[in-house]
């Protein structure tokens, strides 16, 4: 029974450590703002939802898994609220949004069609 427990323990932190480490490939060759922080967003709270709940297996009942269960409630409920205030703070300062013609003209080198 404690290998079951261990082998779903370690799928999850490898899971969470993937999310994470895509959020942040994510993060660095996104190319605007907006979808910079719409991987960093995901990333965050389901890496560290899966990376959390992995280690909540490994914890067991107790303190400490008490304590982990409050980090992931926490994490999932302001992830996505720290996430939503800069969106509304970037479009509020009128930061431009890039549309699917701009991309297609930073492809051809600048050129409109």
């Amino acid at each position: 029974m404690q290998f079951l427990v261990d082998f779903a323990s370690w799928c999850l932190i490898l899971a969470g450590s993937a999310f994470l480490l895509i959020g942040a490939i994510g993060v660095i060759r996104l190319p605007d703002f907006y979808t910079r922080l719409h991987a960093a967003g995901l990333a965050d709270a389901m890496g560290a939802g899966f990376f959390l709940a992995g280690l909540l297996l490994q914890a067991g009942i107790g303190m400490t898994g008490l304590k982990l269960v409050l980090i992931l409630l926490f994490i999932v409920l302001t992830s996505p609220v720290a996430t939503h205030a800069l969106i509304n703070a970037a479009f509020t300062a009128k930061l431009d949004m890039p549309t699917t013609q701009d991309r297609t003209s930073e492809k051809n080198g600048g050129e409109q069609s």
